[in-house]
């Protein structure tokens, strides 16, 4: 079965009654946030996550697939000279991509994915190797670091609940190191 990873996830999670997006948006709602993504490696996958969840128009403002370099650059922003000097698999670019969706879709929080889903490795990065930006309220930045095994569509999905994750603690406030303005 294709996404049988996120299936067994999310049917995990809704036996708690904590589906990874649906907790995400109640956070985000409870503190009257809002959200956009920029995707790359995940190609809208986490998009189409938060948008299953009804009443996810009044946080999920919208998002941006910027599989290409190119549409990272001129639809995004994302500064040629970080793509030159770190390239787009880089905790860099991820942060950056955050950044430019948040500002682009006037939204608290922003949220992005960039990495290797496989099956080659790219810029010398081995497949597994994902980046998750996050922009905060304030527009100041973080990226966090996952090396996940799996194939394609495991890597995939297993990068959006995580991306949500992260979200989610670092609104909290329960990632150690990030930056205060981004809880």
């Amino acid at each position: 079965m294709r996404n049988s990873s996120l299936v067994r996830l999310a049917s995990r999670s809704a036996r708690t009654g904590d589906l990874p997006a649906a907790r995400t948006l109640e956070v985000l709602r409870a503190r009257g946030a809002t959200l956009a993504t920029a995707e790359s490696l995940t190609g809208g996958r986490l998009a189409s996550l938060v948008t299953a969840v009804p009443g996810a128009s009044d946080v999920f403002r919208g998002g941006v697939v910027a599989y290409a370099t190119d549409v990272k650059v001129e639809v995004l922003g994302v500064p040629v000279a970080v793509v030159e000097r770190y390239g787009v698999v880089s905790p860099e670019c991820a942060s950056e991509m955050a950044r430019a969706v948040r500002a682009l879709m006037g939204a608290t929080y922003g949220l992005s994915t960039t990495g290797v889903a496989g099956p080659d490795s790219q810029e010398g990065k081995p497949v597994g190797t994902v980046y998750v930006g996050l922009a905060g309220p304030d527009g100041s930045t973080a990226a966090v670091a996952l090396e996940l095994v799996g194939d394609r569509a495991a890597i995939q999905d297993r990068t959006c609940l995580e991306a949500l994750d992260c979200l989610v603690r670092t609104v909290q406030g329960e990632l150690p190191g990030e930056e205060p303005a981004l809880r």
